[in-house]
């Protein structure tokens, strides 16, 4: 299902999403702290899916309002932070609108669950929680979980697809577990000497707060397979699957060494999670098992990137990443 009217998504992501939300912050008032709201039950600790119940009489209230279902002991959460959630949303009718818990297409047993993996703000960043929702998560404890209700006019606005079956009016619930949360340094960046590039492999120059200058060996054809290399090792903690990955990056296309994306144009540093099929495969089969503070350079076949979305603008391309992995979340 998708509710938005269109959608942004970084170059470097692939994220699997159950749906999209938003275009644009809201413009409603917060609500945050207001006991207002239809009598929604929520039911679950913190960790497992939490189980919604609302009364058929239910109405809306019609601006956002924040619950505090249960008070982490972690840290405080503050505008900025990056953060790792869980969620599960519907609407007051009881159509569900995602979970976090719910397994993506193929998992394998055992695998670590989608979450989302987001900086804290009140803007458009990523598309698995409205603004609202996602800028009511400052000022929750980390183990905190908390809802967030109101009409689709209020949580989403007028990015509301209208082509979703969702009308402004419907009432949506929103609960969220807060996993965990880091501040990070925007500017942060793999510290150390850098290798020189392995035969075959292109050449990287990497300046300060710029996205870093990739050029593509000449003459030299494509591989079809994963390329990887640490260009500066680390001594930071290894990178698991599902871990929120903060990272540095640039990416240009093998076939003419153009830039399509980099983290410093949009900021500097972002976060991901990792391992779990949010970012291309190249990513996961890549950046898993590495470690805080590497530098890791990456070529992907077509096949490891966008090939299997054909109308994708970067569908036949070989992509080539440098990723600085400066933090986990």
């Amino acid at each position: 299902m998708n509710l938005t009217k269109n959608t942004r998504r970084a170059a470097a992501a692939a994220l699997t999403v159950p749906i999209l939300l938003f275009t644009a912050a809201c413009g409603s008032d917060d609500g945050k702290g207001s006991s207002d709201g239809a009598v929604v039950k929520v039911e679950g600790k913190e960790g497992a899916k939490p189980e919604i119940t609302v009364p058929k009489d239910a109405k809306p209230a019609d601006k956002a309002v924040t619950k505090n279902l249960i008070e982490g002991k972690g840290e405080v959460v503050k505008k900025g932070d990056l953060v790792r959630l869980d969620f599960a949303a519907q609407t007051m009718k009881g159509q569900n609108l995602g979970s976090s818990w719910t397994p993506q297409p193929g998992a394998k047993a055992g695998a670590p669950r989608t979450q989302v993996v987001s900086e804290v703000t009140d803007q458009m960043t990523q598309q698995m929680l409205p603004p609202k929702v996602m800028s009511a998560v400052a000022g929750q404890k980390v183990g905190s979980r908390f809802e967030v209700e109101g009409t689709a006019k209020a949580l989403i606005g007028e990015g509301l697809n209208p082509q979703s079956g969702i009308k402004p009016e419907d009432g949506l619930v929103w609960v969220v577990d807060v996993v965990g949360a880091k501040k990070v340094d925007k500017k942060a960046k793999a510290e150390g000497e850098q290798a020189a590039p392995e035969s075959g492999m292109p050449e990287v120059k990497a300046a300060d707060e710029k996205a870093a200058t990739i050029t593509v060996p000449k003459g030299e054809k494509a591989p079809t397979d994963l390329k990887e290399q640490v260009l500066i090792k680390g001594k930071g903690p290894e990178v698991k699957a599902g871990d929120g990955l903060i990272a540095q990056y640039t990416g240009v296309k093998w076939e003419d060494g153009k830039k399509f994306d980099s983290s410093w144009d949009h900021g500097g540093a972002t976060a991901f999670q990792i391992g779990t099929g949010q970012v291309v495969q190249g990513w996961d089969k890549a950046l898993v098992g590495k470690h805080v503070g590497d530098r890791v350079e990456i070529v992907i076949p077509p096949k490891l990137g966008y090939g299997a979305s054909p109308q994708h603008e970067l569908a036949k391309n070989t992509l080539v990443f440098v990723v600085d992995v400066v933090g986990t979340v």
